[in-house]
């Protein structure tokens, strides 16, 4: 929005606070959480607001999950004494590499240690965040759900001073309506950044302030999870199984995982690498036909599917956080890039980076700062357990991609071995080369694939599965997703590539209409839209651009 249009619009009300937290995710109120620990240690009055673009806390997190629970153990050290919705401890772990046919399972001895699931917990990281939203509130933490951080505020010297929560009730003609409210401005002496994979806030300050001009390009996949109540006589309380192999050939990148929870519920989840070639390839199908394999079907078989959702995963590493301080604030958890892709597994460095950066946030109130640069944060992650932890799996993840499937986990598996017995690798650490919007190829050089039409009883359509998430945006509000170059997506991603959009998409978001005398015509259908941000990662042309939605827009995940 240009200044013009602001002032059009009228005054925003301010409202002046210590710290802003944007994102109330388990990094964003971990840190929260950690701020008012510190000022009650010293006896200080400290205000804090966190913004969380759901309807409530929790409907926007999507995860496996299996948690590490080293991060809770330093928050909150006496959480295993209280009622809360960890309740499932892992208690068998199980690999297999799937064939068209059969499967194989893996000896766990073979396992690099760090892949050993002992002492995890199965949960739903949404019922988790509800959970600590209750305890940050109870220390005094202001969160208001509902409220989207639309736009980063400034100051004359270029620092950041806060953000703004986008306006509400403007209609599809971008003009105010009935129900229009301002925006609010909330200006803080810091601003902490957790927004989850790709935020457009994160995006935003690392472009501005160049924050990946010394670190790799990053790297994304997409997290497709389904949620099903099944049979009492299959359940197994506390399995995890992970899965590679079919259907994905050897140099698409992937797997799959199937946790069991507590009251007879299975999360079952399929991560595809975005840096996939095939612009015919369709991860929601993929996903689909995962489900029907022999090793996996039957769990499924008299069962019910009661949620779906998906969700980008930073995948780039170690190699490719970028500096995560700013002037005015820090960046957090996966919108820093914090998830151990081996392990599939971010939760618990979020936490620990929401503390991280907690800790240097009340050093620089304490000092009498506002606004400064707090560089401290870039070294003390590095040298905490979330820069051990990422360091280990570094190569893991390029391993994979350049030698596909087979030989490059074979090869990240004996790195992971040197590095936890050695502390070294015979690799050094390797770039990731493209972008995952590169590595599409034209559509003529690719074998189309031709996917089983769902059966509606362990394989589902998009349309029905996007209803699962409940979904839901204001219908009169201007599209959220940004085509800069409409002429550019026909000529290149509709004639080069064929549309990979209406592919990528988990939702249905995307089609290229054939019909009438405009055709092909590229149609946005935004209110399908599950803020999982694949297409403002793949776009052959980095040509769409997600943006916030009005608040409370977007899926609305009761148990995810």
């Amino acid at each position: 929005m240009s200044e013009q249009d602001g002032a059009e619009l009228g005054e925003r009300e301010s409202m002046d606070v210590d710290v802003v937290i944007v994102g109330a995710g388990p990094a964003g109120l971990a840190a929260a959480i950690r701020l008012k620990q510190i000022a009650d240690e010293k006896g200080e009055e400290l205000s804090i607001v966190v913004l969380e673009k759901g309807s409530e806390v929790g409907a926007h997190i999507l995860s496996g999950a299996v948690i590490d629970p080293i991060g809770l153990d330093k928050l909150l050290p006496e959480w295993r004494d209280e009622d809360t919705p960890i309740k499932t401890p892992v208690t068998a772990d199980h690999f297999l590499v799937l064939g068209p046919a059969g499967s194989m399972r893996l000896p766990n001895m073979f396992m690099p240690k760090l892949m050993n699931n002992h002492g995890n917990y199965i949960v739903s990281l949404g019922n988790v965040c509800r959970w600590l939203a209750e305890k940050a509130e109870a220390l005094g933490v202001e969160i208001y759900p509902g409220f989207a951080a639309a736009e980063v505020l400034y100051d004359d010297e270029g620092r950041v001073v806060g953000v703004a929560t986008g306006d509400m009730g403007i209609g599809r003609d971008g003009k105010p309506n009935a129900q229009f409210t301002r925006g609010m401005e909330l200006r803080a002496k810091y601003t902490l950044i957790g927004e989850g994979a790709r935020g457009s806030i994160a995006k935003e300050l690392i472009a501005k302030f160049a924050l990946d001009r010394d670190c790799d390009v990053p790297k994304f996949g997409i997290g497709i999870k389904e949620l099903w109540q099944i049979d009492p006589e299959k359940h197994k309380p506390g399995l995890v199984q992970h899965s590679f192999g079919w259907p994905l050939d050897g140099k698409t990148g992937g797997g799959s995982f199937l946790y069991h929870l507590e009251d007879n519920q299975v999360a079952v989840g399929f991560v595809l690498h975005l840096n996939y070639e095939n612009p015919w390839l369709s991860p929601f199908d993929e996903f689909q036909r995962f489900k029907t394999h022999p090793a996996i079907r039957d769990t499924f078989e008299g069962g019910k599917r009661i949620a779906y959702g998906a969700r980008a995963i930073t995948e780039g590493g170690f190699q490719s956080v970028p500096k995560l301080s700013f002037p005015g604030g820090l960046i957090m958890g996966c919108s820093a890039g914090f998830v151990n892709v081996p392990r599939i597994k971010g939760s618990h460095n979020a936490m620990l980076s929401g503390m991280l950066a907690a800790e240097e946030v009340m050093a620089a109130i304490g000092r009498g700062e506002a606004n400064t640069e707090l560089t401290g944060y870039d070294t003390a992650w590095r040298a905490s357990e979330i820069g051990k932890d990422l360091k280990k799996v570094r190569n893991v993840k390029p391993l994979w991609s350049k030698f596909g499937t087979v030989l490059g986990i074979a090869l990240g598996g004996l790195d992971m071995w040197t590095n936890e017995l050695f502390g070294f690798s015979f690799f050094g650490t390797l770039k990731h080369g493209k972008t995952d919007a590169a590595s599409l190829k034209p559509a003529k050089d690719c074998p189309k694939i031709d996917y089983p039409k769902p059966d509606g009883v362990i394989s589902f359509d998009k349309l029905s599965s996007v209803f699962l998430s409940n979904t839901n945006h204001e219908e009169d509000q201007p599209i959220h997703l940004k085509v800069k170059d409409d002429a550019l997506q026909k000529s290149s991603e509709h004639d080069v590539f064929a549309g990979p959009s209406s592919r990528y998409c988990p939702a249905g978001v995307y089609e290229w209409v054939e019909e009438g005398a405009d055709a092909p015509r590229f149609q946005i259908n935004a209110q399908n839209c599950v803020h999982c941000k694949t297409c403002d990662i793949k776009d052959p042309n980095g040509n769409i651009t997600w943006t916030v939605p009005e608040g409370t827009g977007g899926p609305n995940y009761p148990n995810m």
